[in-house]
């Protein structure tokens, strides 16, 4: 069966040799030579970064990590295990042949596996994209048999090899959609088609680093028409808070709801009023890093519009911040932090519309690392020297000090980490500012709760919450408030 299988390979390799292509031999030779070494892959993934935002980044990174594996796996299991001699290139004419010819083990195709894993993984995080790449993979594939150095056999094995190392990568790492945060518990909230009774307040000035102000109206209104839109920033400004009590008035007035387009911060500041107005909040994400809004999975406005014309909602969970038992304090969705951390946040920030955000985080770790020392507080009635303290609002994952996201919003607890202080405790600092601290690591310690108390902190101390940098006013009490906000989100179909 064997030998039957390897005569009906080169036979159909000798059939596309001797077959003539049209336009072929200017196009296939030349994209073959461009896609070694994944030269070819890794381009187009540079290009989806720069240009595709957030989700082109997460299809960049899944493509060429599928790449990766499936080139692995070819030259360790494939050529290591299965020996098999080149084509002979009598019956490729000499147009078509590469300069230099390959010197491996024919089987398999290690062109074939790279641009089918790479097109899979893409496709895993982007359905589209995936399609569109598909032509380009299997063109790729395909000029390895018209170039001569592959049999069809060779190229259909590295196809699948490299199909499932995107597979592999997806069992691993799953995808966004694979873990879409949970639909439960399902809230009441109005249906508002087209956004009628919808009030919308969108800040002018997030996710924008320089240039002119964008016409967030417009923004709105691309796709909820008849909602109403109430602006913020500019230099005549108005208080933000004076403008989300504004626009709760009349979404209440309207049977509506109340809706955010901004960053965290923004978002933030209009949970805390919606919450006391009982009115449920529709999120647009209009910011730099939108981590609420991805966590809760609406990714553009065009998400966040069908929520809300369908009347989808949830309830989720705030966290709180108060330095007096009866004093209100500050509500925070995702993150609050003390120590270190906050100065970092501000002298990235300080410098990140220059320089760009990558390079400001360098330098405002290694400034932190230079001039920081370790704060002594109490953390839950102990006493230590700590670098910083991170609260998460509901069970992050990742590790140590660099959370990824979270996969459910409503789980009644605070995410605590800190970092101690103590030997080589610069060193870590910068570690955990830059890469995250592992788990394993004596310096970090993590726990689930629900009240922790931060005491013995000096006035003034910096500490920062939802991306926002704020002085302290003295000892601090966090606790969590479960399923207190609606918030507008498309929920799965089962």
């Amino acid at each position: 069966m064997r030998k039957v299988l390897s005569n009906l390979d080169r036979l159909a390799f000798v059939r596309v040799a001797s077959h003539e292509w049209p336009g072929a031999q200017r196009v296939l030779p030349r994209l073959s030579r461009t896609a070694n070494h994944g030269l070819l892959w890794c381009g187009i993934a540079a290009g989806a970064a720069v240009l595709g935002g957030r989700p082109g980044r997460r299809a960049a990174l899944r493509g060429v990590a599928s790449l990766a594996a499936a080139s692995a796996a070819v030259n360790t299991l494939g050529k290591g295990s299965v020996r098999r001699e080149r084509p002979l290139l009598d019956t490729v004419p000499v147009i078509r042949r590469l300069h230099r010819q390959p010197f491996t083990s024919s089987f398999p195709s290690g062109h074939a596996a790279s641009a089918v894993a790479f097109a899979t993984g893409v496709g895993f995080e982007k359905k589209w994209w995936g399609l569109a790449l598909a032509p380009v993979a299997a063109s790729v594939a395909f000029s390895r048999v018209y170039t001569g150095v592959h049999y069809p056999g060779d190229v259909l094995a590295g196809a699948a090899l490299g199909a499932g190392a995107a597979f592999a990568v997806r069992g691993l790492a799953p995808t966004r959609a694979q873990l879409a945060p949970p639909a439960r518990p399902r809230a009441d909230a109005p249906a508002l088609p087209g956004g009628r009774g919808l009030v919308v307040v969108a800040n002018q000035g997030s996710g924008q680093r320089s240039g002119p102000l964008p016409d967030r109206a417009q923004e709105v209104h691309g796709v909820l028409p008849q909602a109403d839109v109430m602006l913020f920033g500019g230099p005549d400004a108005r208080p933000l808070g004076e403008v989300l009590e504004e626009g709760a008035e009349l979404a209440r007035k309207q049977g509506g709801a109340l809706g955010v387009l901004g960053g965290d911060g923004t978002i933030n500041a209009a949970a805390a009023v919606a919450v006391r107005h009982g009115l449920p909040l529709a999120v647009l994400p209009g910011g730099t890093h939108n981590h609420f809004a991805y966590d809760l999975g609406i990714e553009t406005y065009a998400q966040a519009a069908r929520a809300v014309e369908s009347g989808e909602a949830v309830a989720v969970d705030l966290a709180r911040f108060r330095a007096e038992p009866h004093h209100e304090g500050h509500l925070f969705l995702n993150t609050f932090s003390i120590g270190a951390y906050p100065e970092l946040v501000r002298i990235r920030e300080k410098w990140a519309g220059r320089i760009g955000a990558w390079p400001a985080g360098v330098l405002a770790a290694w400034e932190v690392l230079r001039t920081a020392v370790p704060l002594t507080i109490e953390v839950n009635g102990r006493r230590r020297p700590v670098w910083m303290v991170f609260v998460g609002n509901c069970q992050y994952r990742g590790l140590g000090l660099a959370p990824v996201r979270r996969h459910d919003l409503a789980d009644g607890v605070l995410d605590v980490r800190v970092v101690h202080g103590g030997r080589l405790a610069r060193t870590r600092l910068l570690a955990a500012a830059l890469t995250g601290t592992p788990r394993s690591s004596p310096v970090l310690g993590e726990a689930r709760l629900r009240t922790l108390r931060i005491g013995g902190v000096p006035k003034g101390t910096a500490l920062a919450y939802d991306g926002e940098v704020a002085p302290s006013q003295g000892s601090l009490t966090l606790e969590k408030e479960n399923e207190a906000l609606t918030v507008y989100r498309l929920l799965p179909e089962w």
